[in-house]
């Protein structure tokens, strides 16, 4: 189970929530780290997230296939909304889809596959880490400076909250970018995580009948991609380059094939 995503959601929430009071009229309107998108954006992205948790829409074919277009288009949607209104979505939808990944957990319905159009299938306690990840690697990279506009600060990250948060992003390699990140790898890739939240897993190659890659607990290989994974969640979302965050030991030019596709959304 991942009771851990759970507290770790509600952590990140808690965060934001402490953030929004002090945001100024034109602090809304700042960009924020996150190309293209006002900081009230973000929010109205996080909102819009929540809402479609606990009150899915009926799939529609004109929306865009990639994951990343599909949230500049909810984004859009709101763009014409007050700063107000953004906000109320958020705080009527995040509590609600706090409830609904809590029932996620109860044991009789944990592991059910549950889709999550254009990122995978997931057990579905794990959506819990979703929220974790989205809620913590946005207000934390695109909102919040050093990266972000927001002059404020929060307590430095535990592992409570990158832990969690890591954990959906390793179970997103083999599924989210599907034959374009497969085809890179060509042998074991130990991902050596370090720091609060720490992992190490093996990305392993295909094997004869198996459609993708797959995450092996533990190191099994001799090629090492080493970083802390706090900063796992800046460069393996793209956000900063992985050259500048990342060891590696063994076949550099086996991890850099794989580094330089890998984008987890």
């Amino acid at each position: 189970m991942t009771q851990a995503g759970l507290d770790a959601a509600r952590l990140s929430v808690d965060n934001l929530e402490k953030i929004i009071p002090l945001v100024s009229a034109e602090q809304w309107e700042a960009p924020s780290a996150c190309d293209g998108w006002r900081v009230i954006d973000v929010v109205a992205h996080l909102a819009a997230l929540a809402t479609e948790a606990v009150a899915p829409p009926k799939p529609d074919p004109s929306w865009p296939k990639n994951r990343e277009r599909y949230h500049d288009l909810r984004v859009d949607e709101r763009r014409g909304w007050s700063h107000a209104e953004v906000l109320a979505e958020w705080h009527r939808s995040a509590p609600l889809q706090l409830k609904l990944l809590e029932a996620g957990q109860d044991k009789e319905i944990a592991d059910d596959p549950i889709e999550v159009t254009g990122l995978g299938t997931y057990p579905r306690h794990l959506l819990a880490n979703t929220m974790a990840f989205n809620v913590f690697c946005h207000l934390r990279n695109d909102m919040l400076a050093p990266d972000g506009p927001l002059p404020f600060t929060l307590p430095e990250p535990t592992a409570r909250e990158v832990g969690p948060a890591v954990e959906f992003m390793i179970a997103g390699i083999p599924q989210m970018q599907g034959p374009e990140l497969t085809a890179t790898v060509t042998e074991p890739l130990v991902l050596d995580l370090t720091g609060p939240g720490a992992s190490t897993v093996t990305v392993m190659p295909t094997r004869p009948g198996e459609g993708r890659m797959t995450i092996r607990p533990g190191a099994h290989g001799t090629t090492r991609i080493s970083s802390t994974a706090l900063d796992f969640i800046k460069w393996g979302t793209t956000r900063k380059p992985w050259r500048d965050y990342c060891s590696v030991a063994g076949d550099a030019a086996a991890a850099a094939r794989f580094l330089d596709v890998l984008n987890i959304v």
